[in-house]
């Protein structure tokens, strides 16, 4: 800018030139006024590098930390500038990389995260692989398997469970053993609030036949309806029904972030990424030798000892975990391997594993997995580049390989090669794969559950999309369908938005819907009303 002032009595004229110096860097060490004098946040020579803002690395920072980036971008930044590989010089840790300070900083935006100590820190970051950048990799996976602090609605066999973003917990449906948490056992089609969690923030939820748990962002597990951690059959005989929340005392001692509800028996995954099974321990069916009424944590040993665990999914009598490790996640089962569903290539009951064992068909189809589901008896994995794999039982075409037969072994579902999934949810002979552009495609066992309007009473043998919610001309994130029991299932859609829809089985008030008189079910998706899940 060059400014000329006239002697004469005409007004002072600004001319404006576009000059580039021959210099830059001469030029950025041109004098300032003491106040406009950037200062820099942290230790280190004050000349600028090979970066433009080396000199500003607190802005850096902050700007890493706000677009809430990935641990791919931040190690790219690495591989491609050595200003986000030096070390930071930032207080306490000098020796950390911005990108590692950044990566830090985004783990503690984490419910579970901050609340850790120092050493609980360096415990995670050592199971992970010795950098803050796969914890956040860790943490991230987490969330995606099982929607951890967000929103989620659940559909249990009679009654149902909707989680808020904000930690708030309706319960709806069925009630006959307390499972509602409501302090009766009162049937109720209308969804209320958990009024006795109120000040407590739930981030996940698991629920089966007559009973409910929720965990908190503080690690603390609460139970309602049948004190129990298996189904009727293995229950001991006081068991007792619980009307409104109570922590499980047995599990004060382990952050838990996560249930899975098996028919024998119930999973929990603890923050550092360990499995623990409770109850259904005999002749060592999930690798300990207690007696099956056992209502302690027993921790799931062999392959997975030193393998952090992010997701854990829970079928009828097995248990599949997704393993975390730096090259990428895998998929290890255990329990009962009838059918084909631990994936191993064996059908019969000899094909039972005491102990987890990795699935290796993923490797074999260059598949990483980042989603697990376990329905009763089959199961399902998305992998990163959004292929579906599922292997078990293939009853009603529940596989979707357009065929009934059963699978030994993970298998592509070629229906959805079009498709890139980002969600998969399984349940009783049904499934349900939500895709990147919001749709719905359902195969298997035919009824209102399926979302199949024209063929209602009809089996699905290979994916279909559900034309229903797709007329909503929403967006579906998220589906959670029946996972147990030997009744008439139901399902539920969850939006971007946060909008619920309901259909399947409702004769229990389990769809949050008012149904018409004499009606059991809907075929066609229902908005539930008074839950905001946005």
């Amino acid at each position: 800018m060059d400014t000329t002032t006239s002697s004469g009595s005409s007004p002072a004229t600004l001319q404006l030139h576009s000059i580039i110096p021959e210099n830059p860097i001469a030029a950025l060490e041109l004098s300032f006024p003491p106040f406009l004098r950037l200062k820099r946040q942290c230790l280190g020579s004050s000349v600028p590098g090979e970066f433009f803002l080396a000199s500003c690395p607190s802005i850096v920072l902050h700007v890493l930390t706000t677009c809430d980036l990935g641990p791919r971008d931040l190690a790219k930044l690495e591989a491609t500038c050595s200003f986000f590989r030096k070390p930071a010089n930032f207080s306490p840790d000098f020796d950390l990389s911005i990108s590692e300070v950044a990566a830090l900083d985004i783990c503690q935006k984490r419910a579970i995260f901050k609340c850790m100590g120092e050493e609980e820190r360096q415990e995670i970051k050592r199971r992970c692989g010795g950098s803050w950048k796969l914890v956040l990799k860790f943490l991230l996976a987490g969330e995606f398997g099982c929607r951890r602090e967000k929103s989620q609605a659940l559909a249990g066999p009679g009654h149902s469970i909707a989680v808020t973003s904000k930690g708030v917990v309706y319960s709806f449906g069925f009630n006959g053993s307390g499972q509602l948490g409501q302090g009766t056992t009162q049937d109720s089609w209308q969804p209320l609030p958990v009024r006795s969690l109120n000040g407590i923030r739930i981030i996940q939820a698991a629920i089966s036949t007559d009973r409910t748990f929720v965990i908190s962002d503080a690690g603390e597990v609460y139970a309602f309806g049948k004190v129990c951690f298996s189904e009727a059959k293995l229950e001991v005989p006081e068991t007792k029904l619980i009307t409104t929340p109570q922590r499980v005392k047995s599990l004060a001692e382990i952050f838990v972030v996560q249930a899975a509800i098996g028919n024998y028996f119930t999973a929990i995954l603890s923050r550092e990424g360990r499995v623990y099974t409770l109850s259904w321990g005999n002749d060592e069916r999930l690798g300990h030798q207690t007696d099956h009424s056992c209502s302690l944590p027993q921790p799931l040993l062999g392959a997975l000892e030193n393998i952090p665990v992010v997701q854990i999914a829970a079928g009828f009598c097995y248990l599949l975990a997704l393993a975390f490790q730096p090259t990428g996640m895998s998929v290890y089962s255990v329990g009962c391997g009838l059918g084909g569903k631990l994936g191993h290539g064996l059908s019969d009951s000899d094909a039972s594993e005491k102990y987890p064992r990795l699935i290796k068909k993923f490797g074999l189809l260059n598949i990483e997995p980042v989603m697990v589901s376990a329905g009763p008896w089959h199961a399902a994995v998305v992998g990163k580049d959004g292929r579906v794999c599922t292997w078990g039982w293939g009853r009603f075409g529940c596989l979707g390989h357009g065929t009934e037969e059963a699978e030994n072994a993970p298998k592509v579902v070629d229906g959805l090669k079009d498709v890139k999934a980002v969600h998969v949810a399984t349940g009783v002979y049904t499934t349900f794969v939500v895709s990147d552009d919001g749709q719905v495609y359902s195969f298997g066992s035919g009824g209102a559950n399926l979302g199949q309007q024209d063929d209602v009473d009809e089996n699905t043998l290979t994916p279909k999309l559900v034309s229903s919610l797709k007329d909503t001309k929403e967006r579906m994130v998220h589906v959670s369908l029946t996972n147990s029991g030997n009744g008439t299932g139901h399902t539920f859609a969850m939006t971007e938005s946060g909008t619920l829809y309901a259909f399947g089985a409702g004769n229990r008030g389990q769809l949050g819907v008012e149904l018409g008189e004499n009606l059991t079910e809907r075929a066609e998706p229902a908005k539930v009303a008074g839950i905001d899940l946005s």
